[in-house]
């Protein structure tokens, strides 16, 4: 690939077409860079790189010592065929779905291509997921094999069998289950690979992907091999600098976001479909992932707010601890005054000094902790914010934001290279139009959008509405402002559905109102009331009839019921759904207050605003 100079535009680079109403923009679109092809799939990308560059390393993968092999592109495809063959010898046939539970790893990403190979359609589950979740997501997609990474989601799995009857595999990537695969498949000719990605086109479904709606159960995205094209080859051709290098320098990037997310899928297929080098890490504990970052080294990074929030604090309390705080703290000021710069503006003399002198003390850290060659960061999941953003381009590192849903296959808008606009995310993706309704709903159109919810015999024409609130600005950057619906994306990028926590919690006799938060937080927590008849016979149980309503929502006891309410609730849902803290207020969410509708539905925004200072403090550390 050849290299674009990091000051360069792409010639094909262009400013939104706009449609203004009443002095209003309405509309932003831009122009494909690439079109769809006409034939194939996902399936043929590693032949296709196998037959072009044989010898160039397309993935990385950790060796039990820690270092890590490149994997090339000849040898991927011979992978992908071996497996492929194995799944097609346990008598998948094309177009059974085939379900993946597993963190980021090498094994995921080759039994994706291999089963797209041998025609299948894969379903993620997030490796969190409670039995119950994916029960559901195998149930409903009908897949009749599933993958779990280790022995303790193979229990998941293996638990529910008796309501999965038509799940005839269960396979298990610690106990060698890719060996015996490729043992299975040994003695059937290539060719019947072949055969069946010959079949395959652009409009065949390569993957159901489950996103939380806001009655809690999860509902498939059809997500066509189109689809995936539309998004990454756009994409690619966008964002030069990132994924076709903007020095001598070859491309790369660590994947450690899940695959069962469409953010981190949609890359992976981006990075195999531009021969940019991939590497997975499967944990993101602080110590794991800082470790792998420093022996993978990558040239640019997928990541959500929270880990780049994450980064940020560990070194502000790194500096903390050394007697550096107020040193880090006016390093972090100037970066941010750094970033805010607009393009084509030239930073003045003084704060370009000042920036010279905190590099090689804070910032050049920073590029360190991830890796030492980080150059770019692709932000999405969740709004990052204007201050961090700032931060991170002072320091060195260009961020660009954007903005998508699972429906449309990752990103559907981005920050165009050398034109950010903080605070925004950024520009229609190439070949993606946005319109703002009259309402304020964002709403979504291009080859991207997804063919429909899965079992719901209804498929998606014309414009998606995505149930966010967004406006336009006059050159066609995209703010988010809201949310039509009550869904939360914490600062993770995890959508969490309030209502089924709710309900249960409600159902408590202690319990009278509820609220789950979390927005854009890094984890969920709620604001619970008491009921008062539930409340009074707690009371007499306890002999604690004289205490004050302000002290008793402090009782450990009366906590402690509440927690165990909490406890059993969150059986309901992952880890990363659940409810980690909670606040009992002295007072009831009542229509008169303001709180509830004259149906008695809570006025979250209403209730958001009048107890800021409750939900803050949760968020402080215990």
């Amino acid at each position: 690939m050849e290299a674009v100079p990091h000051q360069q535009v792409p010639p094909a680079l262009v400013p939104p077409a706009l449609t203004v109403v009443d002095g209003v923009v309405r509309e932003a679109a831009v122009p494909a860079l690439a079109e769809v092809p006409v034939s194939g799939s996902l399936g043929d990308l590693p032949y296709l790189n196998a037959r072009e560059a044989p010898g160039e390393a397309v993935l990385a993968r950790k060796e039990r010592d820690g270092s890590w092999r490149d994997v090339t592109a000849a040898e991927f495809a011979a992978e992908v065929t071996a497996v492929a063959k194995g799944l097609i010898a346990e008598g998948l046939r094309e177009g059974d779905r085939l379900a993946i539970m597993a963190r980021t790893t090498y094994e995921w990403t080759l039994l994706d291509f291999a089963a797209w190979a041998a025609g299948l359609v894969t379903v993620p589950i997030y490796p969190t997921s409670s039995a119950l979740q994916a029960r559901w997501i195998i149930q409903d997609s009908g897949a009749v094999a599933c993958a779990v990474e280790d022995t303790a989601q193979a229990r998941i799995i293996s638990a529910e069998r008796a309501n999965l009857p038509w799940l005839a595999h269960l396979w298990e990537f610690d106990t060698g289950a890719l060996a015996r695969l490729v043992k299975a498949g040994e003695d059937l000719p290539d060719a019947v690979v072949h055969a069946r990605r010959s079949v395959r086109t652009p409009d065949s479904v390569a993957t159901l992907i489950y996103t939380s709606g806001t009655t809690g159960r999860p509902k498939g995205c059809v997500i066509t091999h189109a689809n995936f094209f539309a998004e990454v080859d756009n994409a690619v051709e966008l964002l030069h600098p990132v994924f076709k290098s903007a020095t001598t320098e070859a491309a790369s990037t660590l994947l450690f976001l899940p695959l069962s997310h469409v953010f981190g899928r949609m890359v992976a297929v981006g990075c195999m479909r531009a021969r940019v080098k991939l590497g997975h890490a499967p944990s993101i504990r602080t110590e794991d992932l800082l470790a792998d970052l420093a022996g993978f080294r990558p040239t640019f990074l997928l990541a959500i707010p929270y880990v780049l929030e994450k980064v940020y604090n560990t070194a502000r309390a790194t500096a903390e601890r050394m007697g550096r705080a107020s040193s880090f703290d006016r390093a972090a000021r100037i970066a941010q005054k750094y970033g805010e710069i607009a393009p084509g503006r030239t930073p003045g003399v003084s704060l370009r000094a000042a920036r010279a002198l905190y590099d090689p003390l804070v910032y050049r850290r920073i590029r360190a902790a991830l890796g030492g060659r980080v150059r770019y960061v692709l932000s999405g999941g969740s709004p990052l914010g204007r201050r961090l953003a700032a931060f991170y381009t002072g320091a060195g590192i260009d961020v660009f934001e954007g903005y998508g849903l699972t429906e449309t296959t990752g990103a559907s808008t981005v920050t165009p290279p050398l034109k950010p606009r903080l605070g925004t995310v950024g520009w229609p993706l190439p070949g993606t139009a946005v319109r703002i309704a009259d309402d304020g709903e964002v709403l979504l159109w291009g080859r991207h959008v997804f063919a429909g919810y899965w079992n719901s015999g209804e498929a998606v024409a014309g414009w998606f509405a995505t149930g966010d609130i967004g406006e336009l600005d006059g050159e066609g950057y995209l703010t988010i402002t809201g949310r039509k619906k009550d869904l939360i994306i914490t600062s993770g990028g995890k959508n969490v559905a309030p209502a089924p926590l709710e309900d249960w919690l409600r159902a408590h006799p202690l319990v009278g109102q509820c609220m789950v938060t979390g927005d854009n937080r890094p984890y969920i927590t709620a604001l619970i009331t008491l009921e008062p008849e539930g409340l009074a016979h707690w009371r007499q149980m306890h002999k604690k009839t004289g205490v004050p309503l302000r002290e008793l929502v402090r009782d450990e006891e009366l906590r402690a019921d509440l927690q165990r309410a909490v406890d059993e609730a969150n059986r309901l849902v992952s880890r990363a759904e659940s409810i980690r803290r909670f606040a009992v207020l002295p007072v009831e969410f009542t229509e008169a207050g303001g709180h509830l509708t004259p149906s008695l539905k809570l006025k979250r925004a209403a209730v958001a605003r009048a107890f800021e200072q409750d939900i803050d403090a949760l968020y402080r550390k215990a």
